[in-house]
């Protein structure tokens, strides 16, 4: 297995364990300032993967498709990580806390919050590329860094995909469930 996938998969799991000890601490434990320092942590995990990332094209590294994969996670992480650990928080207070049920949206509701994914998409995009051209750079070999250039139609794809799931929506609105009587 690749160094860099093993340290993506490593920092995925780490991602949940510190939401997940997070929210038992603070609703299952009741410690509430536990749990807000564990949820805390989160982005300390993006911080691990990329000094990673750094070390290993500094080190005489070539970039490979993990490596991109690596910036791809960062820029998905850092836009989408409060939107994540919020939507995890919903269900645990619901579940242990006596907290609201989550709201599930439809119609213009759920076509709003798609347009506001494709703002968070676009900033993971630009993170993500920033990254790639970071890596780039610090690496200045063109031969070790081919598969970074290649992730950038990868970006541009899944914006695209994005852009094209909130137009869907807002030209044909997710429609309420039929009720059954």
């Amino acid at each position: 297995m690749d160094l860099i996938l093993a340290v993506i998969i490593a920092c995925e799991i780490a991602f949940w364990v510190f939401v997940i000890l997070g929210l038992l601490a603070r609703y299952v434990l009741r410690l509430r300032r536990t749990g807000t320092v564990l949820l805390a942590m989160t982005p300390v995990v993006d911080v691990v993967l990329l000094i990673a990332v750094i070390i290993n094209v500094q080190g005489g590294g070539t970039a490979t498709f993990f490596h991109g994969l690596a910036a791809l996670y960062l820029g998905l992480s850092i836009a989408y990580g409060l939107k994540i650990i919020r939507w995890a928080d919903t269900r645990f207070a619901h579940r242990f806390a006596q907290g609201p049920a989550p709201v599930k949206l439809y119609a213009a509701g759920y076509a709003k919050e798609c347009w506001k994914d494709v703002v968070r998409t676009a900033v993971a995009v630009a993170i993500a590329a920033s990254i790639l051209g970071l890596l780039i750079a610090i690496t200045d070999d063109t031969n070790r860094t081919e598969a970074l250039i290649g992730m950038y139609p990868v970006l541009g794809i899944w914006f695209v995909i994005d852009l094209l799931w909130a137009i869907s929506y807002t030209f044909w609105p997710k429609k309420h469930p039929k009720t059954t009587m």
